[in-house]
């Protein structure tokens, strides 16, 4: 497939951010299409591919992203744009067969959601069968893969057990949580897309995803706190409103509303494997179990392994929860060179006398220091455009516990003052060494 064009969809999303460098380092020739591209600036591949600015919901920016396209993966969903979310997803999907067959497309790769779809389903969970649906109208060939949750750093099924597991030592929930899921490690999702590029004997099939135990939602939770080494426990309550859960996790988690209430509502149901002919079809995937894939995500917390979904162009202060991370991040410009300004933050880390982790000359240094409820980062980038220097300061925490969750919010003005004044600091430190 090396000399063949490969289009992924949805270039932004979690999965696609994760599929994208494993078919960069297979040698695949790979098309980016995303609505929105600068948020794909941060990306360590983002220089290796074509990204073009299109959106399956607009027709007309759907041919120049397939022109001699061989494979598409599909691995779009309109979740977060809230009400009417799904008639969105059908008429993206409709859209996208349609022309993908118009241009000659040979092969869809879509990851859907494992469900039964002959039971009564959550809409999240009827829209992502529908989707597939939708996409198999075409002439097309597709295959689909059908996944529940999904364990990996940037996962928000992950994302939501991880925040809310951490905060709380008696989890809330509702009786739902005593329903059956079958978690797969990401590692094993990109696993199977990859493979279907180059296995002939799943195109045009549907095939259910799962890692190798089946166990109840709540039990995500305690073996995510076991991992961690969390003693957490269970309260669940026989009627929560979805909007007030909904509502909980968007507040404590990096998952928004529209996404938290429709993965809320999707607890309803039973998310197992029924059929496992994915495993005769494609038995080069080796499964990985709950723990050790809780293990690996956890061993991406650090800011070397964060997908920087900040560096969208959009230069300025932000704070974000993101990948177990509590982050605020600053841009300045400063007119001074990179060797100067990193001169002046290379004496700063020296007198802050914090652990220097990682170190790019004239370009970016990578800071830590251990705390009682958890890890602190701080990373300072040097770029330079064609206006001026521009100094990029972002400052991580990792919260353990509820104690690291109070202490964050607690010291959350305290925090904020101190991370301006330090860039702001650094400006003026390199005005002043830049007089005569």
């Amino acid at each position: 497939m090396r000399d063949k064009l490969i289009l992924v969809t949805g270039a932004t999303g979690y999965i696609a951010s994760r599929l994208i460098p494993r078919l960069l380092d297979s040698g695949c020739r790979v098309r980016a299409l995303a609505r929105h591209p600068r948020q794909l600036d941060g990306r360590g591949w983002s220089a290796s591919l074509e990204i073009i600015s299109g959106d399956v919901i607009s027709p007309s920016t759907l041919p120049a992203a397939l022109e001699g396209v061989h494979t598409a993966y599909y691995l779009v969903h309109n979740m977060s744009s809230g009400r009417g979310y799904t008639e969105r997803e059908l008429q993206g999907a409709h859209n996208f067969a349609q022309a993908a067959a118009e241009a000659g497309v040979r092969h869809i790769i879509y990851l859907g959601g494992l469900a039964d779809p002959e039971q009564r389903l959550a809409p999240h969970m009827r829209s992502r069968i529908e989707t597939g649906r939708m996409l198999r109208q075409g002439s097309v060939p597709v295959t689909e893969f059908r996944a529940g949750v999904i364990i990996g750093s940037g996962s928000l099924s992950f994302e939501m057990i991880r925040f809310m597991t951490e905060f709380f030592p008696i989890v809330p929930g509702s009786v739902w949580l005593h329903n059956r899921s079958q978690p797969i490690a990401v590692q094993n999702v990109v696993d199977y897309l990859a493979a279907a590029l180059k296995n002939p004997n799943g195109r045009g099939r549907i095939f259910e995803i799962g890692g190798p135990e089946i166990v109840r939602y709540r039990d995500l939770i305690l073996r995510y706190a076991r991992v961690r080494g969390l003693k957490r426990s269970m309260i669940l309550l026989p009627y929560v409103p979805v909007r007030f859960m909904a509502f909980g996790v968007d507040l404590m988690t990096p998952v928004r509303y529209p996404i938290a209430y429709a993965l809320v509502g999707g607890l309803s149901d039973d998310s197992i494997v029924k059929h496992d002919e994915v495993l005769r079809v494609f038995p080069e995937v080796k499964l990985i179990g709950i723990d050790e894939a809780t293990r690996k995500a956890l061993g991406f917390l650090s800011p070397l392994h964060v997908e920087r979904v900040w560096d969208d162009g959009q230069r300025g202060a932000k704070s974000l929860k993101h990948e177990g991370f509590f982050i605020f991040h600053r841009e300045e410009q400063i007119q001074s060179s990179p060797e100067k300004i990193f001169t002046i933050l290379t004496r700063l880390a020296s007198e802050m006398k914090w652990q220097v982790v990682a170190s790019e000359p004239h370009q970016r240094l990578l800071l830590r220091r251990p705390h009682p409820f958890g890890d602190r980062w701080l990373e300072w980038r040097v770029g330079r455009d064609i206006i001026s220097t521009y100094l990029a300061q972002t400052a991580f925490f990792a919260p353990r516990g509820m104690g690291g969750f109070i202490y964050w919010y607690a010291l959350y003005p305290f925090h904020t003052l101190v991370f301006h004044r330090r860039i702001k600091a650094i400006v003026q430190r390199a005005l002043k060494e830049n007089q005569p």
